[in-house]
């Protein structure tokens, strides 16, 4: 079926479908009454892009998270699954990309960026499991390179999320759940002196999951901040800790779950696989309002370590002993942000500009290794890397009339590496780029309920600092030419956003992109994999409606066309999602949420004769207020059973006894039907 048709197929059943559907978050109060606005901060005047968005605090706590970078889900488009342990970053989707684990796609948690640049496991890994659900203020996303403010990792989008700075009270809550699940969670704020507020939270987590070989995570976590001054001029310090260690059960191939194998679509192949992570951090921001205009300026130091075990191909390179590889990256970060906004005039038209910079400074040792059972029997190649990266932009907002506005935007970023290629010298060196990323949108107000949105903008994507520089394939010996250190991007947006009809809220977006290399670092690898040029378009569809005070429906769709630059498929691109969720809200104490979550088909293969098979879940979350203290909430993931998987890829392995590598359909499942039960109170 061709974009345009399913597009059309989409919009007629947006008013058709039930109903839908996710994570727990503290009781901060009586139940409220849902809103649109409540729930978003999209409406008509408030946003640059029919993409673009914010959202709050009280959509989060009404719908379930199975993991804590699920939170993403709720921004319209986004797939968030995992393949191997849950102490690992997520995998996400969006825009015809599979993000892996975050390339491509730009967060930051609580003021500090999540993407590691130049990781062990992969360029631009984006591990969000110390993300606290309980304190997220907002969730604010963009999409496509439209916007000044966001360089590096956000070709396909971005989100900011934001922490509270205080609670309404001192809050508890505890979890229990199938498979050993237990979690538990306190926190609270106090006001230590007039304009001094103090809040802390920890958390702990276990689980065994449903897998054969117990995963056994134990997650501990725990965040403090200092916030201090007024809204006119006030800072902040954060410091956060986390660590967590488990067990994985890697993806397995399709012809082990052939009937009479005896084999469970939960086994694992290598019962030894799996990791340990920790994560510190210590951030702080300042801002001054005065009439010249607003002034922030932040900074943070983050340190992060990552040991991981897998085994993806079983038996390939290593009959004797096995396929396990080990994977470590400790790296020490150092930022700064400055930015300032202020109000002026250019010629008779009214305009808002940002001017700001960003540093980042990477000091890192990553390698890797094979092994087994997690012992280190070989290195493959093992780095020390010392990357900066720099960008200064500025953005202004031109009110033409009352019905038209632009939005023009320059960023400029650097980038420089220098690698100490211990185990193979030819490998090491120095790489430098710049590059002039001009942007532009223009916003239409067709009337006071309906905007029309026209963006573009050029973009990047920075490769892997060991692909800057590479000279030889670490396991091969064969020579490799050395890749970009930045790659261009360019996209383009046709929007509409329109609240016309009373009590609903629907944007559309027609997009495209076209990337001038798919060049991404295999950290599992060691090396570069080249590709072609490619080019994605797509439509999204969001809506919001709202035809009572206590009850909203979500609906989302994006459908979405990749390829690369001879008509060859993406892999790993999926065609299709989307999301359906119905809320009720404080119905005789009673609140309840039902999210339909579909992950389409894509192509496995270039030549597109393998392709995923989709799947298609529902959660359910239930919540019962016990006065207006405390409440108790039922969650049930995946509700009707279905037997679906998080993640396909298709390569070639060998398993023991197999006398020749096979090409197959590699698959990881998702979990069966999970119940969780979670009571809350404050004090």
């Amino acid at each position: 079926m061709k974009l345009t048709h399913i597009a059309r197929a989409a919009l007629a059943t947006l008013c058709a479908g039930p109903a839908l559907a996710n994570h727990g978050g503290p009781v901060t109060g009586a139940p409220q009454t849902i809103i649109i606005q409540g729930n978003y901060d999209n409406a008509v005047g408030t946003q640059d892009a029919a993409s673009a968005g914010t959202i709050r605090r009280e959509l989060l706590e009404s719908r379930p998270a199975q993991r804590p970078g699920e939170v993403l889900e709720f921004v319209p488009g986004v797939i968030v699954t995992q393949h191997s342990g849950d102490g690992k970053a997520n995998q996400y989707f969006l825009r015809g990309f599979n993000l892996d684990h975050g390339t491509d796609f730009a967060t930051r948690i609580g003021g500090m960026p999540v993407n590691m640049p130049s990781h062990g496991h992969g360029q631009g890994y984006s591990d969000m499991n110390f993300l606290l659900p309980e304190l997220v203020d907002r969730i604010e996303y963009r999409k496509g390179p439209y916007f000044a403010t966001v360089g590096d990792f956000a070709a396909a989008g971005s989100a900011e999320i934001r922490y509270l700075s205080s609670v309404a009270a001192p809050f508890g809550q505890i979890t229990l759940g199938g498979n050993g699940y237990r979690r538990g969670v306190v926190g609270g704020s106090t006001e230590i002196s007039p304009g001094l507020i103090a809040l802390g939270a920890i958390e702990a987590m276990r689980t065994d999951g449903p897998w054969t070989v117990p995963e056994g995570v134990r997650k501990l976590n725990g965040v403090f901040t200092l916030t201090g001054g007024t809204r006119a001029q006030g800072w902040h310090v954060s410091a956060m800790g986390y660590r967590s260690r488990w067990t994985a059960t890697d993806q397995i191939p399709q012809r082990l779950l052939a009937p009479g194998t005896g084999f469970d679509r939960f086994d694992s192949l290598d019962p030894t696989t799996g990791g340990e992570t920790h994560r510190r951090s210590l951030s702080g921001e300042w801002h001054r309002d005065a009439p010249e205009g607003r002034t922030t300026v932040s900074a943070y130091a983050i340190r992060y370590d990552l040991d991981l075990s897998s085994n993806f191909t079983y038996a390939l390179e290593r009959p004797a002993t096995g396929d396990q590889f080990t994977q470590r990256d400790a790296r020490t970060v150092y930022g700064i942000d400055a930015e300032h906004v202020f109000n002026h005039d250019i010629g008779d038209w009214p305009a808002r500009t940002v001017v700001g910079a960003q540093l980042r400074h990477d000091r890192i040792r990553n390698g890797l290794y094979d092994s087994v059972a997690r012992a280190v029997t070989a290195t493959t190649r093992e780095d020390a890397i010392r990357q900066t990266q720099a960008g200064v932009f500025a953005q202004s907002s031109v009110e033409i009339n009352p019905e038209w506005r632009a939005v023009l935007g320059l960023r400029a970023d650097h980038v420089r590496a220098d690698v100490d290629a211990l185990t193979l010298p030819a490998n090491g060196g120095s790489a430098s780029a710049a590059r002039l990323s001009p942007k532009l949108s223009l916003i239409w107000a067709v009337t006071p309920k309906t905007e029309v949105f026209i963006n573009a903008g050029r973009g990047l994507h920075s490769n892997d600092a060991r692909g800057m520089t590479a000279r030889v394939d670490p396991k091969s010996g064969d020579a490799v030419d050395p890749v970009p250190p930045l790659v261009p991007l360019t996209g383009a947006e046709l929007g509409l956003r329109t609240q016309a009809v009373e009590g609903l809220q629907s944007s559309i977006s027609f997009w495209g992109l076209r990337s001038s290399s798919e060049l991404v670092y295999i950290g599992d690898a060691g090396a570069t994999e080249a590709s072609l040029a490619s080019r994605r378009r797509g439509v999204e569809i969001s809506n919001r409606w709202q035809p009572v005070r206590w009850f909203l429906l979500d609906a989302d769709f994006a459908f979405s066309h990749a390829r690369l630059e001879d008509g060859s498929r993406i892999p790993n691109a999926v065609d299709t999602v989307a999301s359906v969720a119905g809320t009720l809200r404080d119905v005789d104490g009673w609140s309840a949420s039902l999210q339909w979550r579909y992950l389409g088909s894509g192509a496995l293969t270039e030549d597109n004769s393998v392709r995923s098979i989709p799947s298609s879940t529902f959660n359910l979350r239930v919540t019962r207020a016990l006065g207006k203290t405390a409440s108790v909430t039922l969650d049930v993931f995946n509700l009707f059973d279905r037997e679906v998987n998080d993640i396909q890829y298709y390569y070639e392995s060998q398993l023991p006894g197999e006398a020749a590598p096979v090409g197959d359909r590699h698959v990881h499942p998702a979990e069966p039907r999970n119940i969780r039960l979670t009571l809350q109170a404050r004090f």
